[in-house]
């Protein structure tokens, strides 16, 4: 009995250490399963693959990087002049500075390429072609055979008409005589006396459940296509106009160096806001005048909309968003760089859904940053990702809510008034698709007439910086990332409604 009593004591003592099962953010599990950023990567691999060829590769690499490098945006409302001399003294370089000296060289030299070529194949019809017989595929069993694939060559045709031939006719024989030479399987028939009510078990569904407004993936890439009948006038634009207040600094090509954390002015905020390189092209596009009224349809988190108000000229910016934890995000923005409440008559944060504003004929200026697949988040995030597995629905159908605020944005400019719609995705679909649909949609429901800006001649002084694709664009340009110049990928187009 003192033995077993030891025996228990001990047992208090010391904890025999047990096996527990990990945690769903342990490594271990992690490694096991498929996260939305591996999802993202291999979509991407399929799809971009196939649009940009041999310029994947590089785009690929430098997207995996996760620091992308930034352009600093000087705060007016801080201490400015302090700031640009410091950043300077980094090695940094004002980026008005460097297309100025760019245009005057390109006037010296022959003519370059232009960023955007009408004589470039546009590879969507492949890739749409492809995902359409992907999908075949994963609806049907591989056994299956269709007539199109049987038919693909001569020799099949020959095969079918021989076997067509070798078709003996068959001798017909009456029903009374067969019933003495088959037997009947007793165990299907239905008694009378049964209750048939249970038969409603048996009777084959018209309506898969759970497959309500399911999409398939070839349906995303479709809506390229839509709207490809419309024709719209493309004026070329030879300037890119640079405010005189916005000062945009960064470091030279395949450098690496990088900006420090912003201080804080004798004013109390912040000397700059540190942003992708590629986001300040769409601010640019808008050609910000003085006494503008400018509205940013999808705010958050805010730089874009600041870089505007840097210009020192718009009347106002009404800086919104759907969701008020977003608009939050605005608002913690502009406590960051904005020093005294008066800035309030110049800076108006909302949160609306932007597919329902109605302001009409307001605005001038309108930036149309929608939401999209945020290609480089997409790479590198675990939660928020659009990739996971309950938000494929969701991922489909951002073509038809980007071209719903498009549309609603084309409707709402006056007239003479300029739309820039702008992405941070590598998707033809979600860039020139959705400009392409919005376009003809916006004549259809408002008769509006609307011009795009070919801005390749006043973006070629910036090819030094900015790697801009050539994959038959018809519409706008896209900054793709290169290991030289790790910016974007930003989509960008400026539309110009004339009646």
């Amino acid at each position: 009995m003192a033995h077993l009593f030891h025996r228990l004591k001990l047992r208090g003592i010391i904890r025999i250490s047990v096996r527990c099962k990990h945690g769903p953010e342990h490594w271990s599990v992690m490694r096991r399963k498929k996260l939305p950023k591996d999802k993202a990567l291999e979509h991407f691999d399929e799809y971009y693959g196939s649009v940009f060829g041999k310029q994947w590769e590089e785009i690929r690499e430098s997207l995996l990087i996760k620091k992308n490098k930034h352009i600093a945006v000087i705060n007016n409302f801080s201490d400015a002049e302090r700031a640009q001399s410091e950043l300077q003294c980094l090695g940094a370089m004002h980026l008005k500075s460097m297309y100025n000296v760019f245009k005057e060289n390109m006037k010296d030299q022959p003519k370059t390429k232009s960023i955007q070529s009408e004589n470039v194949q546009n590879p969507m019809d492949t890739v749409i072609e492809n995902t359409q017989l992907a999908d075949i595929d994963s609806l049907y069993p591989e056994a299956n055979t269709f007539p199109s694939q049987s038919l693909n060559s001569e020799e099949d045709e020959e095969s079918l008409i021989q076997k067509t031939d070798a078709l003996q006719p068959v001798k017909l024989q009456s029903i009374e005589a067969d019933l003495n030479e088959i037997e009947i399987d007793t165990s299907r028939v239905i008694e009378s006396s049964v209750d048939q009510c249970m038969l409603h078990e048996y009777v084959p569904s018209t309506k898969l459940k759970g497959l309500d407004g399911y999409i398939l993936e070839s349906d995303y890439y479709k809506f390229y296509n839509k709207g490809a009948d419309f024709k719209v006038d493309i004026v070329k634009e030879s300037t890119l106009p640079f405010p005189e207040h916005l000062h945009p600094f960064t470091f030279e090509r395949e450098s690496e160096a990088t900006f420090p954390y912003p201080k804080r002015g004798s004013t109390g905020v912040s000397d700059y806001y540190l942003f992708d390189g590629g986001s300040l092209l769409p601010v640019l596009a808008l050609d910000i005048k003085m006494g503008d009224v400018v509205l940013d349809m999808c705010a958050a988190p805010g730089g874009k909309a600041l870089a505007i108000l840097q210009t020192l000229m718009p009347r106002i910016v009404i800086a919104n968003d759907v969701s008020e934890s977003r608009a939050n995000k605005i608002h913690s923005v502009a406590k960051q760089y904005l020093y005294n409440s008066s800035m309030e008559k110049m800076f108006c944060v909302t949160h609306r859904d932007a597919r329902a504003i109605e302001d009409q004929d307001m605005y001038n200026k309108i930036l149309v940053d929608v939401p999209c697949t945020t290609d480089r988040h997409s790479l590198h995030a675990y939660e928020n990702n659009v990739f996971k597995p309950a938000r494929v629905k969701e991922r489909l159908q951002l073509p038809q809510l980007q071209s719903d605020i498009l549309t609603n944005a084309l409707k709402l400019v006056t007239v003479g008034g300029i739309v820039v719609y702008s992405t941070c995705s590598l998707s033809p679909v979600q860039n020139d698709g959705v400009v392409q649909v919005a376009l003809k949609r916006a004549w259809e429901e408002s008769d509006s007439v609307m011009v795009v800006k070919d801005m390749s001649e006043a973006l070629s002084p910036l090819q030094y910086l900015y790697e801009f694709a050539n994959i038959g664009s018809k519409y706008g340009h896209l900054v793709v990332p290169t290991l030289a110049n790790n910016w974007g990928p930003m989509y960008f187009c400026k539309i110009q409604r004339v009646r």
